[in-house]
């Protein structure tokens, strides 16, 4: 009861304090109280999560949304008992030693992953954040999960700023193609890594997409900010949009058609991963992603997985990848289709997947004139659609983990469908569901 009682005033607090930001009003497509209804959605999803895992799937040492909370109090203890050693663990500064190994860090069960790699672990910067969570939370999930739907919001709605102007007349269809995917309503409302990456991707674009909005130094600090937290949780993300943004923005810095720069960026990128292994000794990025599909796959059958796929393994060479697109593009779009009977979350997984399928089907059913689209826009989420699809469908042979890292190409397929099709043409209550009233 207790706990209730502290979540439900967090909740208050958090919005109290939103509803005096001017970041949080006049957001394009959504009315005065739309964020809070929102708001309150994603807090409702965190406690769906919540009942999922404590009465569904009762087993918490394979709960994904626990593992950081529980990991967090072994950190969290060393405040009281040897708080030079949480300082320590929570900067990484002298931590690096037997002695926290032993003492801590072999008795959490995520902070030493199974198989390592020479990339940054993120789920450290995970056991930290709900460490330092715990100073309010008192041990108590809920107000965890509060916490994480509060920066999942930031995130969204730096996210329907930044796209906005590509929406314009829409903004309210893009408000749901942005906020409602089921994906996004639960997975970032638990204290897991997308609740950060959320506010790491919204800021980063609001600050750098061409037509955000005014820069002024709140939105440029924001933009810093949502970099670094994209480089310690989900890097590869970054490494995904840089070609289509490198793209746009050589086109606002020296003019001349976007598909030409977006041909060298793509390019570029292209040999950069193929020259990684020469130019970076030890993050040979193709060697990489070999080594993540084989640990994904033993992980999974050690686990007994129910929603594992067989996929085709990842060989030498480049022309293995190239072989392999057509069925990692399958895996990421169609295969939560295969999970549809396994559960709550496989059926919420099958329904989004029928969305994200039937959305860009349906624009172009109604699409306007081709000559009429936004070139820019469309590259820009096209390749970012793209690149993301292709990495997960590589590497993720578990559906229902595929599903939670696909979840930031989400709203960028909306957007996609946003710009291919023409209101005018559309039935008219599909057009008022798009339009501002």
């Amino acid at each position: 009861m207790s706990g209730l009682l502290l979540a439900t005033g967090t909740s208050a607090l958090l919005l109290y304090l939103g509803r005096r930001m001017s970041f949080f009003r006049d957001v394009p497509g959504i009315n005065g109280h739309g964020l809070v209804w929102l708001f309150g959605l994603k807090l409702l999803a965190g406690a769906i999560l919540w009942v999922v895992y404590t009465q569904v799937y009762p087993d918490r040492a394979t709960a994904d949304i626990f593992k950081y909370f529980d990991d967090s109090a072994v950190m969290y203890a060393a405040l009281w008992d040897r708080p030079m050693d949480f300082v320590r663990m929570l900067t990484g500064v002298g931590n690096d030693t037997p002695y926290f190994t032993e003492r801590y860090y072999h008795v959490m069960n995520n902070w030493v992953r199974q198989y390592e790699t020479t990339v940054y672990n993120d789920s450290h910067t995970m056991i930290r954040l709900n460490a330092v969570l715990r100073l309010v939370s008192h041990g108590h999930y809920g107000v965890h999960a509060v916490y994480a739907s509060a920066l999942s919001m930031v995130g969204l709605v730096a996210l329907q700023r930044a796209l906005a102007p590509w929406a314009r007349g829409m903004e309210r269809g893009l408000a749901a193609l942005v906020f409602l995917w089921p994906s996004m309503l639960l997975w970032p409302s638990a204290p897991l890594k997308e609740c950060l990456l959320l506010p790491g991707l919204g800021l980063f674009l609001y600050g750098v997409l061409p037509g955000a909005g005014r820069p002024s130094w709140a939105v440029l600090a924001g933009a810093v900010v949502g970099l670094g937290v994209m480089l310690v949780v989900k890097y590869y993300v970054l490494m995904c949009l840089a070609p289509g943004l490198l793209a746009l923005l050589l086109q606002r810095w020296i003019g001349g058609p976007v598909l030409r720069h977006a041909l060298f960026t793509h390019l570029a990128l292209l040999a950069l991963v193929l020259a990684s292994g020469t130019l970076f000794p030890g993050h040979d990025v193709l060697e990489m992603l070999r080594v993540k599909q084989r640990d994904f796959i033993n992980m999974a059958v050690a686990a007994q997985s129910g929603s594992l796929q067989q996929v085709p393994p990842l060989g030498e060479g480049a022309w293995s990848f190239v072989r392999n697109a057509p069925h990692a593009l399958a895996m990421t779009f169609l295969s939560p289709f295969l999970t549809a009977g396994r559960g709550a979350v496989g059926l919420a997984g099958a329904v989004e997947n029928v969305a994200l399928v039937l959305l860009p089907l349906l624009a172009l059913r109604w699409h306007r004139p081709w000559r009429t689209m936004d070139a820019g826009a469309l590259m820009f989420a096209g390749s970012f659609v793209l690149l993301l699809a292709l990495l997960i469908g590589w590497t993720v042979p578990v559906v229902g983990a595929l599903v939670r890292y696909r979840m930031p190409l989400l709203p960028f397929v909306g957007l996609i469908a946003l710009l291919t099709v023409d209101p005018d043409r559309l039935p008219p209550f599909a057009a008022r569901l798009i339009r501002p009233r």
